[in-house]
């Protein structure tokens, strides 16, 4: 399995599966905008739906729900509408639609976990994850406190990058780097990994996609193939599998930065 990473084609791409997780649409920082031009990059047979794309916690406490938003629901409508087939996998975040688990709308269908195969044959796990996070599961507490930490942390992203651009300087996320530099974050996302990774060994399954944490990465841990989605809030990340069976990790920042070079080179 290759793990380049690509930017998006200048023509829609067909490939096999993309995942997604982490949107949080209804909140201010989901990169909507972004997300609707990577569904339109790509043609895939099969599209997941890793949780929490629906933001249900923060809608309680308000309703933000930009035009951007509804495009991306309506991207996947119309993906579904021409063939697509979309499995909505529940998070924590979207938890209310877990009361309508198996649920099946033509090319739609909702579920807490499935098991996807791949091209060569591999049987991953795909489950958002907050199952495995101790935190969320059995201190709901402290889940929404970390929650709110967070979106305070996102709140200093959006100011402190505003500056940041006024004198020429790019993007950097100050949450991303709290969680390599704070060992306690280093600690939990360590431990989550460790524990998705042995529910798949007892399930004597290859591998698992997962999101939650937002944190995109492909690795192995012991022999189980990880692979995370990241998010549509902050890294703007996806899997992509291909007709092979390899599966690349998207980064948005990666293909801006392709797309520059190309157009520099076009000029030259």
């Amino acid at each position: 399995m290759t793990h380049a990473e690509f930017a998006r084609p200048s023509r829609k791409q067909r490939v096999r599966t993309s995942w997604i997780s982490d949107v949080h649409l209804g909140t201010r920082d989901c990169q909507a905008e972004h997300l609707s031009q990577f569904l339109k990059g790509y043609q895939a047979d099969k599209v997941y739906l890793v949780g929490d794309i629906i933001d249900g916690w923060k809608l309680r406490g308000g309703m933000y729900w930009p035009q951007a938003h509804t495009n991306v629901i309506r991207r996947l409508l119309t993906m579904s509408k021409r063939g697509t087939e979309v499995i909505y996998v529940t998070g924590n975040h979207d938890e209310f639609l877990r009361r309508y688990s198996t649920l099946i709308l033509g090319n739609i269908q909702l579920v807490d976990e499935a098991v996807h195969v791949t091209a060569d044959g591999r049987h991953l796990l795909v489950i958002h994850g907050d199952q495995f996070d101790i935190i969320t599961r059995y201190h709901r507490w402290l889940a929404f406190l970390g929650d709110w930490a967070y979106e305070l942390t996102l709140t200093l992203n959006r100011w402190l990058n505003h500056w940041r651009a006024r004198y020429g300087y790019g993007y950097w996320s100050l949450s991303a780097y709290l969680k390599h530099k704070v060992k306690t974050a280093v600690s939990f996302i360590s431990d989550f990994e460790e524990a998705i990774a042995h529910e798949c060994v007892k399930r004597e399954l290859d591998g698992v996609v997962c999101g939650h944490i937002h944190h995109a990465e492909i690795r192995r841990v012991g022999e189980v193939e990880y692979l995370n989605c990241g998010d549509w809030v902050e890294s703007c990340t996806a899997l992509i599998e291909h007709w092979d069976g390899s599966i690349e990790l998207y980064r948005l920042a990666d293909a801006q930065a392709r797309e520059a070079q190309l157009k520099a080179a076009a000029v030259v």
